[in-house]
């Protein structure tokens, strides 16, 4: 009879019994918990704001105990920005396999015709190969393995404010190329996957040339902009120095001070932002069920 009756009462909570609002900042170099928001309904102004100005010094945010629809939860980004749309011949996450047809929310799931399966995932950022990269994503997690499937982010901006002075000078103004790793996948090579284009591979085209170091657009703040082990090149330098710079700043930034590892429960959205993280996800075993869906945000070309 009483869990009957706690079923129909009305979804507002008695004032006894609401969770204030809060954002807590993570132990960690990035990251803060947000608890007491409601994205069930319309989201006060001041909390909106607050929201925005913590990603900025925070730049991952995990929102707890939520329980939306598709359509809350697309109201939910909305107040972070419009949906990212990637060109229609440049594939991404989703999309058909040569670019196109790319869904508001993306599936990430090993089940039920998902993307991404139950395998380990380099840290990387999103849609790095576009010609305007997504500002950030929001991934809600729906059903969650008992073990693995965790994502641990990592700080790009701090990585780049520990690099020597030295360093940051060497390579501040470089521009880099991050090739479409589904295009590569299309066209595989018998040696692998490549971390660092030589000159005997054929480039994969359409490709984006931005810089190795961007700055963010809204905090200014310079970010080392570079994956762990996507396909790159450092435009006009010799090919041999910029296989080994890469291989020595993947090794800087991949430190565990600059990570946050988030072991997920059902209900939580986390918001990043992709301008000044890598994101990357443990295996998990494939016989359990791991159900999130994504919403990426349209961003600025890099600069």
């Amino acid at each position: 009879m009483s869990s009957v009756l706690a079923a129909e009462r009305p979804t507002v909570a008695e004032p006894s019994s609401v969770v204030p609002f809060r954002i807590a900042a993570i132990d960690a170099s990035l990251g803060a918990e947000v608890t007491g928001l409601d994205a069930t309904r319309p989201v006060p102004t001041a909390q909106v704001r607050a929201l925005k100005e913590a990603l900025l010094d925070r730049h991952v945010l995990v929102l707890k105990e939520q329980q939306l629809d598709d359509a809350q939860f697309e109201r939910l980004a909305s107040y972070f920005g419009a949906v990212f749309r990637p060109p229609s011949n440049v594939p991404v996450l989703g999309s058909d396999p040569y670019g196109g047809n790319t869904p508001d929310i993306v599936r990430v799931s090993n089940v039920d015709g998902g993307v991404l399966g139950h395998d380990e995932l380099a840290a990387h950022a999103d849609h790095h190969w576009t010609p305007v990269p997504s500002s950030g994503s929001l991934l809600y997690g729906i059903e969650v393995p008992s073990e693995g499937g965790d994502t641990t982010w990592y700080n790009l901006a701090a990585a780049w404010d520990e690099l020597d002075a030295g360093t940051q000078r060497e390579i501040e103004h470089l521009r880099l190329i991050t090739y479409n790793p589904f295009l590569r996948k299309l066209k595989p090579l018998t040696t692998g996957f490549p971390l660092y284009r030589t000159p005997d591979i054929t480039p994969l085209e359409p490709f984006e040339v931005h810089p190795l170091v961007r700055t963010h657009p809204d905090s200014g703040r310079r970010i080392l902009y570079l994956g762990a082990r996507t396909e790159v090149e450092v435009v006009g330098v010799d090919p041999q120095y910029g296989a080994a710079l890469i291989a020595r700043l993947r090794q800087h930034l991949l430190q565990p001070r600059f990570a946050y590892t988030h072991r997920w429960s059902v209900g939580d959205i986390v918001y990043w932002d992709n301008q000044a993280t890598l994101h990357a996800r443990s295996a998990f075993d494939n016989g359990e069920r791991r159900v999130l869906k994504r919403i990426s945000l349209s961003g600025s070309r890099p600069y």
